[in-house]
């Protein structure tokens, strides 16, 4: 059997850091040959010794350990033994509707499960296919899985590497490594040997890593690192950890489940003691007790949080965004820090043509260029048509990110490289290379020639003698310039240099150093990968709702401050720490770090959940937002773990609201349920001690169940956000589900409930009546009905909020106003529900009476309004 972890030179504890290692040393170490590769029998063994190049998959749980795990939360176990007690009663439709929600639940979550399970095979298909390798001297394309270390690997443009690599030689190499570091620039490929052992993978440009693509170039490498020991192999391994924990409503509704479970029993117990004390008959008193259970527990409680989650995960799927677990939806209204990666969640993931620096003027608004102006137009000319880009009639240009914005910025200028290329076409060129930085196009113009330069401008500067100014060529001012590109970089600018030459006569036979001197410097140009214009107002309702944002990415330290500075993260001078600067320092100090640092740069997958689980230690709740393989592992590990496709921080952003619009929406379905609930069990207990007969039966019971909890619970999940939802601070973590005011509004509202219920009945049996039951029977299903659409806000009041504002639960219930007007009139229900047809004065009677709930609870809200209620959780 076949084992990559058994040779030690593949294993990172114990390899060489590649690369501080020359070319040279690296083949010897693999004992290779940069021309004739390994042989077929070394390549055997070596197969034998490291296995396969690929990412091992953990073993997934078979679909019935899956959906068995979806039975064994408290909540469930108490609602399947409710489908039981509900079936001994004889009320098979309760059973049926109780384990249609159960199984719902358990199917939901089965899938939810199945979804998180394919994240690691979709790294896996990351991988590249194939491979072009040298062996025995002849170039042969394999598999990559074939692939073994010490093997020459050829990359070309196009091409997605197939292992890590060790660069022995390279030809204008540049790759997209944005998957691993986050960096949206294209990376340019160097072959020394870099001294720095610890280094981040986007810092070392001799090595390329798996799943990465090169964009330009050609050249090779020799394979230091397959499968699970690769970069992205140990990204994979980050994501085997077990990193899951409970979601604070998944906590909360635990402690709700184990306390009301007991509260139950000893109050169907105690009502069931009353009963036979008072000489009720024992059957009547124990299908009571057991109807009340039944009743008691909130069967819809699974199913409106199954509902609401699965909608709120539906609605930021609509954003782009992958929840990796439902109940995580919720756990976003308790969020306290979230964490974002900058490329592609804060910034656009496109590099885009900010500044100008021309004619000795700084533009901060390329837009406000004159495009008859010598120099201008001659810049705007050299960025148009001194690129790679390929445009022709394609819908998309294509084209190395850099000179692609450039060449876009060129075009909204008024200057069209295919326009261009008619008066001005291309003659010669010189590419880009590491060593030169620069690259050269030349073009004839009529009967003459010009040649466009643009690159590094310390390299660029040097080759100029003279500047093009407004009024004509003047002297170089090269320290000026100088450091006017630096203070552009350290605001987190990419900046290049542009400047040209005219000749009288096509050069030939001439070198580039023959053709890149005696330049005239145009301008500098100043590329950023821009902030999302959502970001800004995201971050600014984050703080506002108590939320820290932290930046946590691969790229640049100044890059990621300038960004962060922009959106309002961080200071311009604030501090930011990097990877290296991580690896050195204790959990103590890190903790220290993270009250007044907001930055994280050139940070690891690793590193970046040493951050999250530092956050989730001192008692964070913590969001991961991020869209690369890099951002992975960290979501793995945040209490929530949000993987963006577009717009990542407006989608934290409204995922936080609508986290926080869940959790209230489950908030008042409990605080609906267990009121009238309450209400229940306060007129069955108190009846009898004031000398009244038992008000209900088990049926009337067990319909008020169905029929009040059903259909207005599931409404409430489509009840929209408080006002002010993102203003106020997150909920604490220990914080209880009761809070605010709700279990001193479930006592008060339960017993009110209770009173005008009993009310009725004694009003009912002093008129003589024989139809007393009916009536409370009645009033107290409206009145629940009533409680339903007054705490629909916990604020707001329901005549301000409109009636017709969530429509959902009008025709909830109103539709069950219509099925208890059915048990009453409707004569073949009659026997069935003991009702009977009530006259049109109780009917308005028992109407009236209940809505005298919906006006107790808006007293109660204007209460709170003023702020005489509730104040304290």
């Amino acid at each position: 059997m076949t084992n990559a972890n058994n040779n030690n030179n593949n294993n990172p504890s114990s390899s060489p850091q590649w690369h501080t290692l020359t070319a040279e040393q690296t083949l010897a170490h693999w004992k290779s040959n940069a021309e004739q590769g390994l042989g077929d029998t070394e390549v055997n063994t070596r197969e034998e010794r490291y296995g396969p190049n690929e990412i091992p998959e953990k073993a997934r749980r078979g679909l019935a350990r899956i959906i068995f795990a979806q039975f064994s939360d408290l909540m469930i176990l108490i609602l399947l033994g409710a489908a039981i007690i509900s079936g001994v009663v004889g009320d098979v439709e309760d059973t049926i509707a109780i384990l249609v929600i159960v199984v719902l639940n358990a199917v939901i979550g089965a899938v939810q499960e199945y979804r998180a399970q394919r994240a690691l095979a979709a790294l896996r298909m990351m991988a590249a296919p194939e491979a072009k390798v040298v062996r025995s001297g002849q170039v042969k394309v394999i598999t990559a899985k074939e692939l073994v270390p010490g093997d020459i690997v050829l990359l070309e443009a196009g091409m997605v590497v197939p292992a890590d690599l060790r660069l022995l030689e390279s030809s204008e190499l540049q790759a997209d490594e944005s998957i691993l570091t986050g960096e949206s620039v294209t990376v340019e490929k160097q072959l020394d040997a870099i001294e720095e052992p610890s280094l981040s993978p986007g810092e070392k440009l001799n090595m390329m890593f798996k799943g990465t693509q090169v964009t330009r170039g050609r050249g090779n490498g020799i394979a230091v690192a397959i499968g699970q020991e690769t970069e992205l192999g140990r990204i994979a391994s980050l994501l085997h950890e077990e990193g899951s924990s409970k979601t604070p409503l998944q906590q909360r509704l635990a402690r709700f489940g184990s306390r009301l479970s007991l509260f139950v029993l000893a109050i169907c117990a105690l009502i069931f003691v009353a009963g036979l004390l008072r000489n009720e008959p024992l059957v009547l008193m124990f299908l009571t007790a057991v109807s009340l259970a039944v009743a008691a527990i909130p069967e819809a409680l699974p199913a409106v949080i199954t509902i609401s989650l699965a909608f709120g995960a539906r609605k930021m799927s609509r954003h782009k965004a992958l929840i990796r677990h439902l109940p995580s939806v919720e756990t976003l209204g308790s969020v306290t820090v979230i964490c974002s990666d900058k490329t592609g969640t804060l910034t656009e993931n496109r590099m885009h043509l900010e500044k100008l620096h021309i004619a000795g003027e700084l533009l901060d608004d390329v837009s406000e260029t004159d495009k008859d102006v010598l120099a201008q137009q001659l810049l705007w000319q050299a960025l148009a048509l001194s690129n790679d880009v390929e445009a022709g009639n394609r819908q998309e240009p294509i084209g190395e990110p850099t000179e692609l914005a450039l060449f876009k910025a060129a075009a909204e200028a008024g200057f069209d490289k295919e326009s261009l290329k008619q008066t001005l076409p291309r003659v010669a060129e010189w590419p880009f290379d590491a060593e030169r930085k620069r690259m050269t196009t030349v073009h004839q113009r009529n009967k003459d020639f010009i040649a466009f330069t643009k690159g590094a401008p310390e390299q660029m500067l040097a080759q100029c003698s003279r500047q093009l100014m407004s009024n004509g060529e003047s002297e170089i001012d090269r320290e000026t310039l100088l450091s006017q590109a630096n203070t552009l970089a350290e605001e987190g600018f990419r900046v290049l240099a542009v400047a040209f030459r005219e000749w009288p006569q096509l050069p030939q036979g001439e070198d580039a150093n023959g053709i890149e001197y005696d330049l005239v410097f145009l301008g500098l140009v100043a590329l950023i990968d821009p902030p999302r214009e959502e970001a800004y107002g995201a971050v600014d309702e984050c703080l506002t709702a108590g939320i820290t944002p932290l930046m946590i990415t691969g790229d640049h330290p100044s890059t990621a401050r300038a960004i962060a500075a922009r959106l309002g993260i961080a200071g311009s001078d604030a501090e930011v720490i990097t990877g290296k600067e991580l690896e050195g320092m204790s959990a103590a100090t890190l903790a220290e770090q993270l009250d007044k640092v907001r930055v994280f740069a050139r940070v690891s997958p690793k590193q970046k959940i040493l951050i999250v689980q530092a956050l989730q230690k001192r008692g964070d709740f913590v969001a991961m937002t991020g869209d690369g393989v890099n951002d992975a592992p960290a979501l793995k590990h945040a209490d929530v773990g949000v993987a963006m496709g577009q717009k990542g921080t407006d989608v934290a952003r409204e995922a936080v609201r609508e986290g926080r619009r869940i959790y209230d929406n489950i908030r008042k379905f409990i605080k609906d349920t267990m009121s009238s609930n309450s209400g229940e069990i306060w007129t069955l207990f108190l009846a009898p001690f004031l000398g009244l007969p038992v008000p209900l039966l088990p049926i009337h019971i067990l319909w008020i169940n169905l029929v009040t909890d059903g259909l207005p619970g599931l409404a409430f999940t489509a009840e929209r956000a408080e006002k002010g939802i993102m203003n106020r601070p997150p909920r604490p973590p220990g914080e209880s589900i009761f809070a605010h005011g709700m279990w001193q509004h479930i006592i008060w509202c339960g017993l009110f409930v209770g009173g005008i219920t009993i009310a009725s009945q004694a009003w009912s049996i002093a008129r003589g009546i024989e139809y007393w039951q009916t009536i409370t029977f009645t009033v107290l299903t409206i009145s629940q009905l009533f409680h339903s659409l007054a705490v629909r806000s916990e604020r707001q009041s329901l005549f301000s909020l409109g009636v017709l504002s969530n429509p959902y639960m009008l025709g909830a219930v109103l539709l069950t106003v219509s099925l208890q007007l059915m048990v009453i009139y409707v004569p073949a229900f009659n026997p069935v529900f003991k009702t009977q047809p009530l006259p049109l004065f109780d009917l308005g009677v028992c109407f009236a009476l209940s809505s005298l709930v919906l006006f107790a609870v808006e007293i109660e809200k204007w209460l709170v309004r003023k702020g005489w209620l509730y104040q304290e959780g």
